[in-house]
């Protein structure tokens, strides 16, 4: 007989999974039909917190997308002020989540932490260009084996309330290691550094710690 493998769980997961079970069990005992209803949303909160096993290229010149999700712009824009990178525009890479994706996020390269830095904000829409400035993040600035200088942002969406993130300054991280999750939808935002090479275009759909977002071509940032 086949077997079904069961998913990962992130570890994040487990008490919203319990609460949404036994709010499933306790509704069918009054309501089939509600009860049903219930458990198709356990199943989705289920799904909701897999992680799944994702197998990173080893190549240090390489930025990984890090995380699920569709790539819904690209543009020339400065980091965020509070990683005191400058106002210098450098290409970013937006990267939106559904409720459907898998939320756990991943390094988008090897290299050493620098800063991380929490910013309070709203909650629009994270598919919203404006949600890069005004929504709530945890901006994460790093430099890569090959010396660049990267950043990468969790962004809070419509209805994401709370932002995991487990890296601190000067940890040192591989490509592809996870290092948080975002509930429940949600954006993330990679500055790519200057004279790196694309190899993503909008529309495009990312895998976290897979999918490569660029190359860097170039020495170190000046």
């Amino acid at each position: 007989m086949n077997r079904f493998p069961l998913p990962n769980i992130h570890s994040s997961g487990w008490p919203f999974i319990a609460v949404f079970v036994a709010v499933a069990v306790v509704v069918a005992l009054f309501s089939p039909f509600w009860g049903l209803m219930a458990s198709i949303a356990a199943v989705w909160c289920v799904s909701f917190f897999r992680d799944p096993k994702r197998v990173p290229p080893e190549a240090p010149h390489l930025i990984l997308s890090p995380a699920d999700g569709m790539i819904t712009a690209i543009a020339e824009c400065p980091p965020p002020p509070e990683l005191e990178m400058g106002d210098r525009p450098r290409p970013r890479v937006s990267i939106f989540l559904s409720i459907f994706d898998v939320h756990v996020n991943r390094v988008p390269a090897d290299g050493v932490i620098v800063r991380t830095a929490y910013r309070p904000g709203k909650f629009f829409n994270a598919s919203f260009d404006k949600a890069s400035e005004l929504n709530e993040r945890m901006a994460i600035r790093m430099t890569t084996a090959t010396g660049h200088d990267l950043a990468f942002v969790q962004i809070a969406g419509l209805i994401a309330r709370r932002i995991q993130c487990d890296l601190m300054a000067q940890q040192r991280v591989r490509a592809g290691e996870r290092f948080g999750i975002i509930r429940f939808g949600s954006r993330m935002d990679v500055y790519v550094p200057p004279g790196c090479r694309l190899l993503v275009r909008q529309g495009q759909r990312a895998i976290g710690g897979e999918t490569v977002i660029a190359e860097a071509i170039v020495g170190p940032n000046a």
